[in-house]
């Protein structure tokens, strides 16, 4: 009979437990550390609406003046995507690219690499130079096209009429395209944004800086994948002032994301 009823209570037991409490499953490698992390910054907006606390998923995007990235920490402390610079032009690669594209995928940190435009060189040129530096990772998020303007360059002011902006912007997009296989998200700032129309130029994903104010408060309803709004903010891991972005949805919304555009 105590054999029978020993019996009979592994059976309820068993019956109340699920999968997760008797085989623990070991987390993705692109689990979300932190939800809706509120980080420090040093020179810190007064948000007066559109917080961005109330995303669930932040990242940051880096180039060679973040040297040495702890990047565990980072992303322990909330990181769960970082844009990384890979070229600028047609002939410049940032020193810090290859190592950062290193360790974020060691991390389990999903990260996409982005091209500065310089006006001064063909639009192909720079698509050419960009391929040849960045590898074709099935498991990188689509690439990046930075569209701004760049008044303290050394050797490029140009600021071509909004036609021929656009035009470039597609001759490098669809080239990027066609080699990666990804639709290339677009990042600019504002007064590009403004200046170039770029209200009428869809069909891509966009990026937006906006460090005073939330996307729909400065763009109005143009669409957005993902919002830069600091530029001095402190991450864990990082030295100095961070650009922290976040995605724009939920954390449902950016797991299906990231299983659309990193295969």
């Amino acid at each position: 009979m105590r054999r029978l009823a020993a019996i009979l209570m592994l059976t309820l037991l068993g019956a109340c437990s699920t999968v997760e409490d008797l085989s623990p499953l070991a987390p993705s490698s692109q689990t979300v550390a932190v939800r809706a992390p509120r980080f420090e910054d040093s020179k810190p907006h007064e948000w007066d609406s559109g917080t961005p606390w109330n995303y669930a998923i932040h990242g940051t995007d880096v180039s060679k003046y973040q040297t040495s990235v702890d990047w565990p920490t980072a992303k322990a402390s909330g990181i769960s995507f970082a844009f990384i610079k890979a070229t600028e032009g047609g002939d410049r690669f940032d020193d810090y690219f290859n190592e950062h594209w290193a360790r974020t995928k060691t991390a389990g940190i999903p990260r996409a690499a982005y091209h500065f435009f310089y006006f001064c060189t063909p639009a192909a040129t720079q698509a050419r130079w960009f391929i040849a530096n960045v590898p074709r990772d099935p498991s990188a998020m689509p690439p990046v096209l930075d569209m701004e303007w760049n008044p303290k360059s050394p050797t490029c002011r140009l600021r071509p009429d909004p036609a021929t902006v656009r035009a470039e912007m597609t001759t490098f997009l669809e080239i990027v395209e066609r080699h990666y296989g990804k639709k290339p998200i677009i990042y600019t700032s504002l007064d590009f944004f403004d200046d170039n129309q770029l209200a009428t130029f869809r069909g891509y994903p966009y990026w937006l800086r906006s460090v005073a104010g939330h996307p729909r408060q400065k763009y109005g309803s143009h669409p957005f994948a993902f919002w830069q709004y600091t530029g001095t903010g402190i991450v864990p891991g990082m030295t100095g002032k961070s650009d922290i972005n976040v995605f724009n949805g939920s954390e449902a919304a950016w797991n299906k994301w990231l299983r659309q555009n990193t295969r």
